[in-house]
């Protein structure tokens, strides 16, 4: 989305003719073989934009790339207040191309060596308090579709019960679930698989939209009641659940603006609350990097200190 760039929004670079045939966009996208369809899109948008900013500048082949173009580029995107977490980002995707390049023999060195940026910005995920949380969980409309509120119930406390990615609780079918076993099967990112935990309150509003769903197909009461195939959760067209359908829903029951990754976060700060091992929440998220997790530990952290200044006469 782009933005005034007074509210330190993204504004990408214009355009440029197309690259030349030199930086093999097609070879280096069928090597991306363990992502995602979104994932692979993003690397190939970072580089197609990174290739027509150099281009203006002449360099039509990635062998005459050097790092002070990838400095410069940084530089182009600081002065176009991009957030530092998608300058990051699109580091990482050209270190991905290049490497790939440098394997390949497309170039002779890697000119994102050396070249850092962080991508953390100071921000904290925001974790929702029990007002919010109840207003999600317990809030549905008196005037909702009963059915609509059998499938809200049931996605919302999946999302916060057991910290999904709001991808792959769309991505869920019904054969994902064993509610006997209070448990799903999930594929994250990278198209790698986890065993996530069901608790109670998800397994049960589970067991309550399912009866409602098997209900509806019987019933047939949309016309494209079949294009729902396996997906647990479907939208009013009867369509696979997307992410702005989730939006939307998490937008109906809030009481103050949410995003639904708040849900993910909430359930790792109250799991490392509680006491939860630091490994067993990387586990249960899916991250690959344990310094991925840890930015949970400051909130919680954060979170410890604000108690302590509001509750401690001595604070």
């Amino acid at each position: 989305m782009v933005a005034n760039a007074s509210h330190g929004a993204e504004a990408e670079p214009p355009r440029s003719p197309q690259c030349s045939i030199a930086w093999r966009f097609d070879d280096f996208v069928e090597s991306l073989t363990s992502l995602s369809a979104n994932s692979v899109s993003a690397y190939e948008s970072d580089v197609r934009l990174f290739a027509e900013y150099v281009g203006r500048a002449g360099v039509d082949d990635p062998r005459s790339v050097r790092r002070q173009h990838v400095r410069r580029y940084l530089a182009f995107m600081a002065t176009r207040h991009y957030a530092r977490r998608s300058m990051a980002r699109k580091v990482a995707s050209l270190r991905r191309y290049f490497a790939w390049a440098l394997a390949a023999q497309a170039i002779d060195g890697d000119p994102t060596v050396g070249v850092q940026v962080s991508a953390d910005n100071g921000r904290l995920p925001r974790v929702l308090d029990q007002r919010e949380l109840s207003s999600l969980l317990d809030g549905a409309s008196d005037d909702a579709a009963d059915w609509l509120v059998a499938r809200d119930d049931a996605v919302l406390e999946v999302l916060y019960g057991s910290g999904l990615r709001v991808s792959e609780l769309c991505g869920l079918d019904v054969r994902s679930l064993e509610l006997a076993a209070g448990a799903a099967t999930v594929w994250g990112k990278g198209s790698k698989e986890r065993r996530v935990p069901l608790g109670e309150p998800a397994v049960a509003a589970l067991r309550r939209w399912l009866d409602v769903r098997a209900e509806l197909v019987a019933a047939d009461m949309s016309p494209s009641a079949s294009d729902a195939g396996e997906a647990l959760f479907v939208n009013q067209r009867w369509r696979r659940l997307s992410p702005r359908d989730v939006r939307r829903l998490i937008d109906r029951r809030a009481s103050s603006p949410t995003h639904p990754h708040a849900l993910r976060h909430s359930f790792a700060t109250h799991l490392l609350d509680g006491g939860a091992d630091l490994r067993a929440v990387q586990e249960l998220l899916g991250h690959a990097d344990v310094a991925t997790t840890q930015r949970y530990t400051h909130v919680s952290r954060e979170r410890l200190r604000e108690a302590y200044r509001q509750s401690h006469p001595r604070a």
